[in-house]
């Protein structure tokens, strides 16, 4: 175990860009490992990281035990120049790990005067007794850098032993993001002059990552050597970014972004962005260019569509409402299916779907309407219709368009897929608008 050393000088920056440093993200809680709590911060440090060029090499999940933090940070060291640690600063007794950082760096635990006057104001502002673990909550190794934690109790610490950074954050999500957004982010840039890095984000949705990948190789082969694409697929839909290094000539970012109109030319049709964001967000933003509102009649997916839509801030501007017609009587009796219709073809099939759109635009009054409908099972298959059918359509007063697919995810992620499926349709017709 290291002995305890006071912390070394401050360092002078390099005078240009260096190497950037390996990081790891060590994430400490019981309740990570049994799946109790998802972990989101890890996700969150590596996209911030990767903004200002620190790539994460490594993510640990270590439980609540001192033996194996000890090991968990023994290897860190090993493999990394800058480690993040989140979780175990709480007040109670599973929390402990300002605990073991303090034993590993051979150190105590001191109070720490203006963290204790910061603890003390928030439980003064919420008018609440303060007991003596909230106290404790202002202990930390002597031997820390002490890092404010404006929004919560207690506070961030930051290591330098021998070479290696530690930094250690509460693991409440919007605790460390503050702390790594005052505190962390900066001065790492600042300590290690990282050479900057750019990147262009383009989002696509409607082909799978290997036939982009098919389509675009020759384009991808070409790039230059400072310039790398990854796919990032996602539900649903890929998100194409461009990574561009330094490489000492000007204008970086106006040279990648040189590289998209190939891109266009070849993919155009499935990009629904060339920025970080959703495709409902990009809908909406067709909506909003064409002067047009949107409804929706739905089935298998229940309102999800629905949902997406709206959850888009202003959305108001363009979604006037949803019909939820999950049985055939109110398919009938709200959309105007046919009873001849369904009786021929049944309610998953392109005829209804078709029926279901076009009355969801008359009796909510829009200019363009979708419908879902289809058997999410696990239960509901027919002679002629298996699990995972569903049928889309789009209508706009001039054409309707229905799509049939055979989505067999299970019920979950074919209710998703359905309503990702009809998004997708929908923009596709949007785009196509003059």
């Amino acid at each position: 175990m290291p002995l305890a050393r006071p912390l070394p000088a401050a360092n002078t920056p390099p005078d240009g860009p260096t190497a950037p440093p390996d990081v790891e993200i060590m994430t400490i809680g019981d309740e990570l490992l049994y799946g109790q709590v998802i972990d989101t911060n890890s996700a969150f440090m590596g996209q911030e990281l990767g903004k200002i060029g620190l790539r994460v090499r490594q993510i640990s999940s270590v439980s609540d035990r001192a033996d194996e933090i000890m090991a968990a940070l023994d290897q860190a060291r090993q493999r990394a120049q800058v480690v993040l640690i989140t979780g175990g600063l709480g007040p109670t007794k599973d929390d402990l790990t300002k605990h073991v950082l303090a034993r590993y760096f051979g150190t105590e635990l001191v109070m720490h005067e203006p963290t204790l006057r910061h603890v003390e104001q928030i439980f003064q502002r919420f008018q609440r007794p303060m007991l003596d673990v909230n106290r404790q909550q202002a202990l930390v190794p002597a031997n820390c850098e002490v890092l404010p934690n404006a929004v919560g109790t207690a506070p961030g610490m930051w290591f330098s032993d021998q070479g290696t950074i530690f930094v250690s954050m509460p693991g409440v999500p919007f605790e460390m993001k503050r702390l790594m957004t005052d505190h962390v982010l900066p001065r790492l840039q600042a300590q290690f002059r990282i050479a900057p890095i750019e990147h262009v984000v383009v989002m696509t949705a409607g082909m799978g990552e290997s036939f982009l990948a098919q389509k675009i190789a020759d384009w991808e082969d070409a790039l230059p050597a400072n310039i790398k694409l990854a796919y990032l697929p996602s539900f649903g839909a890929v998100r194409l970014r461009l990574t561009g290094s330094d490489d000492g000539q000007p204008d970086l970012r106006g040279r990648m972004l040189a590289l998209l109109p190939v891109l266009r030319e070849r993919i155009g049709e499935y990009i629904f962005a060339e920025e970080e964001t959703t495709l409902e967000a990009a809908i909406g933003q067709l909506l909003l260019a064409h002067n047009l509102t949107i409804g929706t009649a739905e089935s298998c997916t229940g309102g999800l569509v629905a949902h997406r839509l709206t959850n888009v801030s202003g959305s108001s501007a363009y979604f006037r409402g949803s019909i939820v017609a999950y049985h055939n009587d109110i398919k009938q009796e709200e959309l105007g299916v046919q009873a001849a219709t369904l009786a021929q073809y049944g309610a998953v099939s392109e005829v209804t779907v078709r029926e279901m759109a076009e009355g969801a635009r008359r009796r909510l009054g829009v200019d363009v309407a979708v419908a879902t409908s289809g058997i999410a099972g696990p239960t509901g298959a027919t002679d002629t219709k298996e699990i995972g059918t569903v049928c889309l359509a789009y209508a706009d007063g001039t054409q309707t368009i229905s799509r049939e697919y055979v989505l067999d995810r299970g019920r979950t992620l074919n209710v998703e897929y359905a309503a990702q499926s009809v998004l997708t349709l929908l923009r596709q017709q949007l785009a196509a608008l003059a």
